[in-house]
């Protein structure tokens, strides 16, 4: 919801940007079915919207070690990513909603109910999960959200809890407070994320 935002924000500034190319150029509206068409300068061109491509060479593994460990990689990020994006799209649904609610005491009220309510749902399929794919998780959840973990508990269950719960995860040698790091050491698992989430893998 807060990228649309963003790209509507940024489209108005483009268009207010090349308005005098605006006035060379015509869209159609056309009926579904058709080709959408522009008019520029007096020529007609087919108007199509393309996925933007990634490009990456090919994988070359030293030995069939190296093969097994790339493909756990894609297995885990397949298997954790769905729950990262949940997250997402929980935290944005729950800040929307918090902002309609009337005081600290309801948004409060709110959150104890919605903790009781994901564990509930979640906890038996999280539970599954390998510790590797946990800290794989917790990775992706900041590739996500933007923000580490820890960060996003401190902000909606406070300091405390959020120590809590990140010295738990030390214990099984894991940091809620790890970032995700796309172009040094999580390059690998950012191409397998992008390839997972353009159906290529």
């Amino acid at each position: 919801m807060i990228r649309k935002g963003i790209y509507c924000v940024l489209a108005l500034l483009a268009l207010c940007s090349f308005k005098g190319m605006a006035q060379a150029v015509k869209t159609n509206i056309v009926p579904e079915g058709y080709q959408k068409a522009q008019l520029y300068e007096g020529d007609t061109m087919a108007v199509v919207n393309l996925r933007e491509v990634f490009i990456y060479p090919q994988v070359k593994f030293k030995n069939k070690r190296e093969q097994a460990k790339y493909n756990k990689l894609v297995r885990d990020v397949k298997r954790t990513l769905p729950y990262a994006k949940m997250v997402y799209d929980t935290l944005i649904e729950t800040y929307e909603y918090m902002e309609t609610l009337p005081n600290d005491k309801a948004r409060q009220a709110h959150l104890k109910r919605m903790e009781k309510e994901l564990f509930a749902q979640y906890k038996p399929e999280l539970k599954k999960l390998s510790f590797s794919q946990g800290k794989l998780l917790i990775k992706l959840i900041d590739r996500e959200c933007n923000q580490s973990s820890y960060n996003l508990l401190k902000a909606y269950l406070g300091s405390f809890r959020a120590g809590f719960w990140n010295f738990f995860a030390g214990m099984f040698g894991a940091s809620l407070k790890s970032e995700y790091d796309p172009k040094g050491k999580d390059a690998m698992t950012e191409r397998v994320v992008v390839l997972v989430e353009n159906g290529l893998i």
